[in-house]
């Protein structure tokens, strides 16, 4: 305990894997700023970039030698608190602002959020079922098929397409808090993401620009 009251919050803030935990916080933050404005496909590049360093920021901590257990406790606690904006607030506003700020969109945002803080609660004090296996759906396996979701989005009215993605994140939330056993994945699985997220962001930024 001696060695915590000794470093500093802003001394926690220069270890490798939290400068990448607050890399994904910043396009979080973007994303947010973008789903106010409606600007909706670059705040899914926004989301889909804050999925990536929440990867990295767990692979880079791995690979780090000499990091001490208060590193990786504190480590821990940051990127819970990030994922409930990068995975709770954002895509809750992204929902709210496609829906014209309409009242019957809170309902669901609410959900959203409160659905984003009970799963990190849980994992916080269970953690995983095994190494391999998480209880219910992953926070971040939301925003990578919301962003699918968008690719379709010009197949649909404004209001049918608000209600898909209202329908869908519902479900989602759903399975986020249900006990079905979900793979953990990890190792090669990451150049996959890549692959993911670097297509959809050209896609997003080419309907950007066009």
């Amino acid at each position: 305990m001696s060695d915590s009251r000794q470093v500093s919050m802003l001394g926690f803030a220069k270890d490798l894997p939290n400068i990448c935990s607050l890399t994904g916080l910043l396009c979080a933050v973007f994303g947010i700023y973008f789903a106010i404005e409606g600007n909706f496909f670059a705040a899914v590049i926004g989301v889909l970039w804050a999925v990536l360093f929440d990867w990295y920021d767990g692979i880079i901590a791995r690979k780090m030698k000499g990091r001490t257990k208060i590193q990786g406790e504190f480590g821990g606690q940051l990127d819970s608190m990030i994922d409930i904006v990068s995975f709770g607030i954002l895509p809750a506003i992204l929902l709210l602002s496609y829906g014209n700020y309409n009242i019957w969109f809170i309902p669901g945002a609410f959900i959203i959020v409160a659905t984003s803080a009970i799963r990190l609660s849980y994992f916080n004090v269970f953690g995983l079922i095994d190494s391999k296996t998480y209880r219910g759906m992953p926070l971040d396996n939301n925003v990578l098929i919301l962003a699918f979701l968008f690719l379709f989005e010009s197949f649909f009215d404004h209001s049918t397409f608000s209600i898909i993605i209202y329908v869908i994140l519902m479900l989602l939330s759903a399975l986020n808090l249900s006990s079905i056993p979900t793979p953990k994945f990890g190792g090669k699985w990451v150049y996959v993401l890549d692959v993911y997220v670097l297509a959809l962001t050209s896609i997003f930024a080419w309907i950007i620009w066009s």
